[in-house]
């Protein structure tokens, strides 16, 4: 800090704190860049030295974000600012909030939470590898437990669970979730009974593709989405990601699932809308980067924007109809001699078959997998076993049988093993605890932002009809004109209401959903 002090004596306050914010900025691209290796190409040996380098990294950052220097700098830029209205007041008002945290915690806490995700995560992926829960149990356990410290020490006038979602979802309460998914718990079970029953009734299109076919389709999927070589890059992982290191700089990864041939197209359409939503934040002007209001709006807003791409895009039928040409001729060279339909095209039959195989009607163990219709509930059991594990009395060893337990309740089914069980997401090897319900919250935002689409681009079926017709670019326009330059300006519901003009709430939703079923049912 000395050597930044005695370069810029000359500088007005905001232009030191810019500084500052830029520093600390690289440094927290350079912990991004260790957590992307740390998912995509380190050995597992390494997990424990990078667990060290992950705690001091984020002890550093705490200690920035933290220090008596900073909140001189701060102090004096609110001093010059005094309190103004228009995008740098807003710019200050966040960093001053963030600090207040940042300014409770002890480093020492700060760096075992650093240190505990990433051997949680190594535990992780060796649990789940062997679909064996007590190897993750003991990581699961001190991580609940540096979380509720963490809670402790912020003492904010929020439950224990809300204070940890704050970070992901800004001014979110308990009471206002329950609000909001009162309706999907209501309505989803008869929608999903009726897709079971019509998937009954439906041919079964058991097929696969070698891992090289769908890389490749990936690939092409983003080629027509705006993929840019110079700025992007793409990996696997374990779990699928989005990762922004810098400015210009911006990776996500897919992952291959035996038996699953779309997951692949499905998981790269979803992250590359959270990449999308990362490239249209506003990164240039004197009030944005390093600024806050060039962050993301919310992890909510981020999850509309992945299933806007992921959904209302890649799973609608006018890109089924699309790429159905592409998916069968992969499938013909692996199967040339007609699989298990000699005389048939492909196993989906026709185009209507292939828009099915994109929306399965039959709800499935597997989050990342889910249908549209069943993926609230998946969504619901995990914020319920949170509350349980954070505020209530469920001991860690207990979550496998009460996870089963609820998705039985809750979707009918039951894992047969830990990894298609409360193993199956990352999330909860990081300790990031509170973000599952913005993934809920996404599906509910997308879907008023799409009737607010529809009514400037033509009216009902319009994001169809330009799908139809390949015009995926004015699609993005509409975002980067109307969500994309808000950044940090308002919070989740902020943005719906000034984007739609209505509060944010379950209905549209739920209405696409049924008008979506009762096509999809269609003979």
């Amino acid at each position: 800090m000395t050597s930044i002090q005695s370069s810029d004596q000359g500088q007005a306050p905001l232009q030191k704190l810019r500084a500052y914010l830029h520093t600390t900025q690289l440094l927290g691209s350079i912990q991004s860049a260790l957590y992307y290796d740390q998912n995509t190409a380190m050995p597992a040996a390494g997990a424990e030295w990078r667990g060290e380098q992950l705690a001091l990294l984020a002890q550093q950052l705490h200690g920035r974000q933290s220090s008596g220097a900073y909140a001189d700098l701060l102090a004096a830029a609110e001093a010059q600012w005094e309190g103004a209205p228009g995008p740098m007041g807003r710019n200050l008002q966040l960093l001053r909030q963030e600090f207040e945290r940042q300014h409770r915690l002890d480093a020492a806490l700060v760096g075992h939470i650093a240190q505990a995700q990433a051997q949680g995560y190594a535990r992780w992926q060796e649990a789940k590898a062997k679909g064996d829960f007590s190897v993750f149990a003991p990581s699961l356990q001190v991580l609940v437990g540096l979380r509720q410290e963490q809670a402790r020490q912020l003492a904010e006038p929020r439950s224990c669970w809300e204070t940890l979602a704050q970070p992901f979802e800004p001014d979110i309460s308990k009471a206002r979730l329950d609000v909001l998914f009162a309706p999907l718990r209501q309505e989803l079970p008869a929608l999903i009974e009726r897709a079971r029953s019509a998937a009954s009734r439906q041919p079964s299109t058991a097929w696969d593709l070698p891992e090289s076919s769908q890389l490749k389709l990936c690939q092409e999927l983003l080629n027509g989405w705006g993929f840019d070589p110079n700025r992007c890059q793409t990996a696997r992982s374990p779990h699928p990601f989005s990762c922004t290191l810098g400015p210009a700089d911006f990776r996500i990864t897919t992952r291959v699932v035996a038996g699953q041939p779309l997951s692949a197209l499905l998981a790269t359409a979803h992250e590359w809308g959270h990449s999308l939503y990362e490239q249209g934040l506003p990164r240039s002007g004197d009030h944005y980067f390093p600024w806050p209001l060039g962050d993301a709006t919310s992890m909510g807003v981020h999850e509309s924007q992945s299933l806007f791409w992921e959904c209302r895009v890649g799973r609608s039928q006018a890109f089924a109809q699309g790429l159905e040409p592409s998916i069968a001729a992969a499938w013909s060279l692996a199967n040339p001699g007609g699989g298990a339909n000699p005389g048939s095209p492909s196993p989906w039959r026709n185009s209507q078959g292939f828009w099915r195989c994109l929306n399965p009607l039959e709800p499935g163990m597997i989050r990342v997998e889910a249908d549209e219709i069943s993926y609230c509930l998946h969504i619901v059991l995990r914020y319920e076993l949170e509350l349980a594990l954070l505020e209530g009395d469920l001991p860690v060893a207990e979550l496998p049988g009460h996870w089963n337990q609820r998705m039985a309740e809750l979707l009918d089914l039951r894992p047969s093993h830990d990894s298609e069980g409360c193993l199956q997401d990352v999330h909860w090897s990081e300790g990031l605890f509170g973000y599952f319900p913005s993934y809920a919250l996404g599906h509910l935002i997308s879907a008023q932002l799409g009737e607010a689409m529809e009514r400037d681009l033509g009216g009902a079926g319009s994001i169809e009809a330009r799908v139809a017709k390949g015009d995926g670019a004015s699609l993005k326009q509409w975002l980067a004109e109307h969500v994309y330059p808000l950044g940090r300006q308002v919070n989740g519901e902020e943005l719906v209401k000034q984007v739609s003009g209505q509060d944010l709430r379950a209905e549209p939703f739920l209405a696409y959903l049924r008008a979506k079923l009762e096509r999809l049912v269609a003979p």
